[in-house]
């Protein structure tokens, strides 16, 4: 994948703090990137990767994504994205592949733990809107 940091210390106990770790990348961003955080069973980052996009959309290789976290043991992921020219509400289809990313998180006993959508300094949380 894109470009990729590794960290063990890192604690992401909420939607509070999953948004702290991806703010100051995704915030101020002119197009659109998608951000994954890989977490073990204590919810301490393994690793994190970005993916670029365009200014409209940016791909959700599910396939990589979890064979990344298959191959680091990875118990939980938190995703997020940003909107560069609007609003941090998801759109139709951040909804729809979400769940099916879920989905197939589940089926491989791993738990995602929120979607965050950035627009801006606001963010969305998808488990705070009962989405997740």
């Amino acid at each position: 994948m894109a470009s990729e940091h590794q960290q063990t210390s890192t604690l992401i106990s909420d939607s509070k703090s999953a948004a702290a770790l991806f703010a100051p990348d995704l915030a101020s961003l002119p197009y659109e990137e998608l951000h994954v955080a890989l977490l073990d069973a204590e919810m301490r980052l393994l690793k994190r990767t970005a993916i670029p996009g365009s200014n409209s959309s940016v791909a959700m290789p599910i396939r990589a994504l979890m064979t990344e976290a298959l191959a680091l043991d990875a118990r939980c992921l938190v995703i997020a994205h940003n909107h560069p020219f609007g609003d941090p509400t998801p759109s139709q289809a951040d909804k729809a592949v979400t769940r099916h990313l879920a989905e197939i998180a589940t089926a491989l006993e791993i738990r995602l733990v929120d979607h965050l959508v950035f627009a801006g300094e606001r963010c969305t949380s998808f488990r705070e809107m009962g989405l997740l």
